[in-house]
């Protein structure tokens, strides 16, 4: 039978996590609420709890999200859970989608579970852009799709999540475990859930800093998946076959992955403007393995990103790029630009070279994947072109 710890991190809304507790105790047994900090919960509140059966682990001040879930996890490996069900204390998650969450993990060993909130017309705008630009961040870490990276409802596998260590403690946590359970083997799924948006819903969660943090989370993942390292492993499962396996046992089908992958309008802008950017750099001779590699690494599309190369071939883009290093050193142009001289100088002109293209990279890369975005999203909201029949 599959053990399970439901615990539900609560700020400040006293209002609401008595009822959340008092209906999540009706699904599961262990029920543990963390406190992390609040001051509005009173001694009738703190009853309530005791009364509706759920257990309270407190902190004596405000540590964020992800502390108030890694204090819940610690509890769950005391308690030999298996699995450690997360749910927000706002009252926006239903505990009546429980039963659905332990039928699937009584199925799928050692998953991941992510509850993935259905939106209606009541949801903030900024609620569901978060949503995508969090799933969008996902993928190009792990190439894994998700579908509500941003939803507290989940169900962690404990064995698996414990080993991991993580620098986040606020909401950015709950980015960065995804990340890095699917480094390390873990299997992601999502699972449809009803969500509630009342109008007198408190949220904690503060636009600048926290956005701000994310940010800096996803920037960190990113850096990590661009190193040439191997995460290490703390599924259980036996792990997949290698991608240099797969190629030559299925290379038709690796071949329809790697055309395929990341079609969506803004990855392939990702992949033109990676594509772009090391194109424009001074590396003559490298540019298709760096391609390569770090397209592979961050799971955009290659042939996107290897295609667009070719729009910078040598000599004109070199050319753009000494010519606006040398001024930035000289303060004019280099002017004296023969075929001999050219090819004199070179060696001499390497650093203007490289001064250049980092202005003119990044310039050159937002203008591809701009134009790329705009060209692919009108594409795909075309309507199909039903076929004629004779």
């Amino acid at each position: 039978m599959t053990r399970c710890l439901c615990a539900i991190p609560v700020y400040n809304n006293a209002e609401t996590v008595v009822d959340v507790a008092r209906r999540c105790r009706r699904c599961l047994p262990d029920v543990l609420v963390v406190d992390d900090g609040s001051t509005d919960l009173t001694p009738g509140h703190l009853a309530a709890l005791r009364d509706a059966g759920a257990d309270l682990c407190r902190h004596d001040r405000n540590r964020g999200k992800g502390a108030a879930i890694l204090t819940a996890l610690a509890v769950a490996v005391e308690r030999q859970a298996d699995y450690l069900i997360t749910i927000d204390a706002d009252g926006q998650h239903f505990p009546e989608d429980l039963p659905a969450f332990l039928a699937i993990l009584a199925q799928e060993p050692e998953v991941l579970l992510v509850g993935c909130r259905t939106f209606g017309d009541n949801v903030p705008g900024k609620s569901k852009f978060g949503r995508s630009f969090a799933n969008f961040w996902l993928k190009l870490e792990t190439g894994v799709d998700c579908g509500d990276c941003q939803s507290g409802f989940r169900a962690y596998p404990v064995k698996a999540i414990s080993q991991l260590h993580f620098r986040s403690r606020r909401y950015n946590f709950e980015s960065e475990v995804l990340a890095r359970a699917a480094w390390g083997g873990v299997k992601i799924m999502d699972t449809p859930i009803a969500v509630s948006y009342p109008k007198n819903r408190v949220s904690h969660f503060d636009p600048w800093r926290d956005n701000l943090r994310i940010s800096l989370i996803h920037a960190w993942l990113v850096t990590l998946r661009l190193l040439p390292w191997r995460p290490r492993r703390v599924s259980s499962l036996p792990p997949p076959p290698s991608p240099v396996i797969r190629l030559f046992r299925h290379p038709i089908n690796s071949l329809r992955r790697l055309l395929q992958e990341n079609l969506t309008p803004a990855g392939l802008a990702v992949s033109a403007m990676l594509g772009t950017f090391l194109a424009v750099l001074p590396i003559p001779g490298f540019h298709m393995l760096a391609i390569a590699y770090f397209a592979t690494r961050l799971h955009v599309n290659a042939v996107m990103a290897l295609a667009i190369q070719n729009l910078f071939m040598p000599p004109l883009t070199p050319f753009l790029c000494i010519q606006l290093g040398f001024f930035l050193r000289h303060g004019h142009f280099w002017t004296e630009l023969t075929t001999r001289n050219a090819l004199h100088e070179l060696p001499l002109r390497l650093f203007e070279w490289l001064l250049g293209s980092l202005l003119l990279a990044p310039l050159f890369a937002i203008l591809a994947g701009l134009i790329v975005f705009l060209v692919a999203a009108r594409l795909q909201a075309r309507p199909a072109t039903p076929p004629t029949v004779p």
